[in-house]
């Protein structure tokens, strides 16, 4: 569980409400559907006119690592990794094979497939290159449609800030509408706002630094694999953990 994003949206919900006591307003003043409508389903259409498919799904699973982290391994990889050195380097590269079979990481498997297979070590390197390059493309994808929404949002809370405008203007004979629609107008750039700068950018900074993480623990265990293709002694493996530790 990550308690500094929960105390984050806990600060942003608490600042906003009695940010508006303070000022004397009404919380209901700010509950407007028209203007919910207009910046949440144009932003929502703009990010899907920008992106396909599996990728917008992809991103929006994304958000539950927001409160629930993906579990950070990278120690008990170093661990691991001591172990499988030492094995491979006193029963050789099939001995590695019980730890390919038990390990749940797909990642970790097809690495120790490739050292079981004796895999030239740079051919080897290569292959899990551009394994993690695919995984870190995959990912930032899916994340960029946070970022677009972050980026629509503000424009669209101006449309809806116009069209309420337009609606007051619509009735200046009638005062009983007149403020429906500026409340529109000004709620509607709220949201925008709102939503893109305590939401949409915050939530995709979170997701590019869990990814980003995961990324340094892939290349730090490619390094591992690549050092124990080429046979160096587990010394030379715990020297390059430790260089990944700086």
């Amino acid at each position: 569980m990550d308690w500094a994003s929960l105390v984050g949206l806990v600060l942003i919900i608490f600042g906003i409400v009695f940010g508006q006591a303070l000022e004397g307003g009404r919380l209901s003043s700010l509950v407007q559907p028209a203007a919910f409508v207009i910046v949440v389903v144009g932003t929502i259409g703009a990010v899907l006119l920008q992106s396909r498919m599996p990728i917008f799904i992809r991103g929006l699973r994304m958000i539950k690592w927001i409160v629930s982290m993906p579990e950070d391994t990278s120690k008990k990889n170093v661990q691991d990794a001591l172990i499988w050195s030492v094995v491979a380097r006193r029963e050789g590269f099939l001995s590695l094979e019980r730890y390919m079979e038990s390990s749940k990481d797909p990642f970790i498997g097809k690495g120790l497939r490739l050292v079981i297979d004796g895999i030239d070590p740079s051919r080897l390197k290569e292959i899990l290159d551009v394994d993690i390059s695919f995984y870190e493309m995959e990912q930032r994808q899916a994340i960029r449609i946070w970022d677009a929404a972050g980026g629509y949002s503000p424009t669209i809370g101006i449309l809806g800030a116009v069209l309420g405008l337009i609606h007051v203007m619509e009735n200046l004979t009638d005062p009983s509408k007149l403020g429906n629609g500026i409340a529109v107008a000004f709620v509607a750039t709220i949201y925008g706002v709102g939503l893109a700068n305590l939401f949409f950018l915050p939530v995709g900074n979170k997701l590019k630094e869990i990814v980003g993480r995961e990324v340094v623990r892939r290349e730090m265990l490619a390094d591992i694999f690549y050092s124990i293709a080429q046979g160096d002694s587990p010394r030379i493996v715990e020297e390059r953990l430790s260089n990944h530790k700086h």
